[in-house]
């Protein structure tokens, strides 16, 4: 990013500060009447030039004001924002929410998805906690048509993994269920690695299901969006950046398909549990989210079990009270995550 005299960075942090208000291009003569700036019109409509060279602003017409770029937002959320906490009163009131659903896992990911939509003003997203590391706890294989078997996967936490196997020849359902109990045996407990080990000893059938069995396990230790809870979608679809649908359809594609949710968050996200992320504009990666910004976090216990959440606004999202709800809200998840899978 170019660099900003301070007079230019008080420009430019109001001009932000302006348009995320009010979403209409921001003058030097609004500035100059709303701001006690100690120079003219003149002057900031000079500095403002300067801003619009320098890629930080955008004039959408000649007689218009301005408006922040990206690259004004990047520059804003990593040097000019306040970091503020939400106010106390709203801490508590979210906090006592949580102590309350604290015995039901799937009550917290509801809560979270409308708590952070509700606060943050935003649509929201929250993935069901993942373990890093899977292990093998029970195996199911189901005889379906001629020689294709349906494998459903236990893994240990819950996850169920299925996947469809062809077989060289057809076995009948009793042959596969011996097989199931025989690999179930040898392998319960087992991460992905330990389970592969078990293929040269194992006769021709089980060592076609245990070396799927290792391939389904290590993919389930990527990341996963399995289980997604979504709020305050109207949030979004109400601001005026996606008046028109084919604006709002490509930026919620990001919350509403698994896959390309599963495949952002792999790239996108930090392994670090606690840490914030601000995406905007996607980045010049992610064509779907030109128009938005997503503040994103980990939460869970670091090294064994973690889940994302974050939510996802235009970008003239108001980041201060954004990036406060979500780092707090990811807090008392990890908290109570620990409490359950600590030991």
């Amino acid at each position: 990013m170019e660099p900003l005299t301070e007079r230019q960075e008080t420009i430019l942090g109001l001009i932000v500060r302006e348009y995320i208000d009010t979403a209409t291009p921001v003058s030097s003569k609004a500035l100059v009447e709303k701001y006690n700036l100690g120079v003219s019109s003149a002057t900031v409509r000079n500095e403002m030039s300067v801003l619009t060279d320098k890629g930080y602003l955008r004039q959408p017409h000649t007689s218009a004001g301005r408006e922040p770029s990206e690259v004004a937002y990047r520059y804003f959320v990593q040097r000019l924002i306040v970091d503020t906490d939400l106010p106390m009163a709203e801490q508590r009131t979210i906090s006592h929410q949580f102590y309350q659903a604290r015995q039901d896992i799937d009550e917290w990911m509801r809560l979270a998805a409308s708590v952070l939509a509700q606060h943050a003003r935003g649509a929201s997203l929250v993935t069901a906690p993942h373990q890093l590391q899977a292990r093998f706890k029970h195996l199911e294989l189901i005889s379906t048509q001629g020689r294709l078997v349906l494998l459903v996967l236990v893994l240990s936490g819950g996850e169920i993994r299925q996947q469809m196997l062809t077989l060289a020849e057809p076995v009948p359902q009793e042959g596969l269920t011996e097989a199931a109990n025989h690999i179930h045996a040898l392998c319960k407990g087992l991460d992905s690695e330990g389970v592969a080990a078990q293929a040269p000893h194992l006769p021709m059938l089980e060592q076609e299901v245990v070396r799927l069995v290792a391939d389904v396990m290590r993919r389930a230790e990527a990341f996963s969006a399995t289980e997604v809870f979504r709020d305050g979608l109207t949030n979004v679809l109400a601001e005026p950046e996606f008046a028109t649908s084919e604006s709002a359809r490509q930026a919620l594609r990001v919350l509403e398909e698994r896959t390309y949710l599963e495949e952002f968050l792999a790239k996108v996200l930090a392994p670090t549990v606690g840490g914030i992320q601000v995406v905007i504009g996607g980045e010049n990666s992610w064509q779907e989210l030109k128009d938005c910004s997503m503040v994103l976090a980990r939460y869970g216990v670091a090294g064994y079990v973690t889940g994302a959440m974050g939510v996802l606004g235009p970008q003239r999202m108001a980041y201060g009270r954004v990036i406060s709800t979500v780092r707090l809200v990811a807090g008392l998840m990890s908290d109570m995550m620990y409490e359950i899978y600590a030991e």
